[in-house]
């Protein structure tokens, strides 16, 4: 019994070392296939280096073994690209992910990093056609994985953050769109501006069906949300919804502090004409009495010199004299 025990250790110690002797072979069949783009068969080869070597005591099998590592995933993600470019985004999805994955498991994090761009590039080209037609809900589903692959894929990012403004996600869409303008400034300058733009466009929508519904409360919850990341918006349509609620004292209380907040002539020039329209409003309701009120709104509204409140600045001006 003792014997056959023996005999049947040996058979299998013998298939041990054939199986473990097949990987040079089999790593040189891989490295043949990858570099003649047949990944298919590069796949196959460095799994099966894995799979019989990766028990091996022997320094030549184990190399080979770390080289395959190293190898398969890029097999994987290059077999993505390639059905990538034939147009089938649900193999290469797969084959992609599969890349990721691999190298994630194998301590390899700029294999993965280049998967995942990939990904994001590929989930980039499926939403374009409903964004393009306008269909936001089904190019926000593909683009947030996507986004989640790569979040530095600027463009992307920007068409998920309208797509969210679009369908009524404001939240959703500032919180990406600030996640833009948080890039470094030197790599993504023509991004962080697009972003800033797409900000200030979605904002004043907002502002205006708030304004419409006569909720000037949810117009002041906008700015104290905005206070930190954009304090020259905030500051503006904060006094647009005092003005709004017709609150004139807190228009002037504000008034100075928000024209400081802007940074550039139209934006202080926007914050003039609506103290002045407070300073009027108040002469106004004294019966023209209230000569301070009078003076005030003289002053502000000469300080409106650039922007589309000019002309009525001096009308109003016309009027108060």
């Amino acid at each position: 019994m003792r014997k056959l025990f023996v005999t049947m250790f040996a058979l299998l110690a013998a298939g041990f070392v054939s199986a473990q002797s097949e990987v040079p072979t089999k790593f040189n069949a891989a490295v043949a296939a990858l570099q003649s783009k047949n990944y298919a068969v590069a796949i196959s080869n460095f799994e099966s280096v894995i799979d019989k070597g990766m028990d091996s005591e022997d320094s030549k099998i184990l190399n080979c073994v770390a080289n395959a590592k190293k190898m398969l995933p890029q097999c994987y993600r290059a077999s993505g690209a390639q059905y990538a470019g034939k147009g089938d985004y649900d193999k290469a999805i797969t084959y992609l992910k599969k890349a990721a994955d691999i190298a994630e498991l194998y301590g390899n994090g700029v294999e993965k990093q280049k998967a995942n761009m990939i990904i994001a590039k590929v989930y980039q080209v499926q939403g374009g056609k409903a964004y393009n037609a306008k269909d936001y809900a089904t190019a926000a589903a593909v683009f947030e994985k996507g986004y989640k692959a790569n979040p530095r894929n600027v463009e992307m990012a920007q068409n998920l953050a309208t797509c969210y403004c679009e369908l009524g996600k404001y939240d959703e869409g500032m919180a990406i769109y600030d996640k833009i303008c948080k890039m470094p400034a030197e790599k993504y300058a023509d991004a962080i501006a697009k972003a800033t733009a797409s900000k200030a466009l979605y904002t004043n929508n907002k502002v205006a069906s708030l304004q419409q519904a006569g909720d000037f409360d949810g117009v002041i919850a906008m700015a104290d949300k905005l206070v930190a990341t954009e304090p020259a918006l905030a500051a503006k349509i904060r006094l647009e919804a005092y003005n709004g609620k017709k609150d004139y004292a807190k228009v002037i209380a504000l008034g100075e502090s928000a024209a400081a907040a802007q940074t550039d002539a139209e934006g202080k020039s926007a914050i003039y004409f609506i103290v002045g329209a407070a300073y009027n409003a108040k002469y106004n309701a004294s019966n023209n009495t209230d000569k301070a009120s009078m003076a005030k709104a003289i002053e502000y509204f000469q300080k409106v010199t650039a922007g589309t409140n000019v002309e009525a600045a001096k009308a109003a001006l016309e009027a108060l004299k």
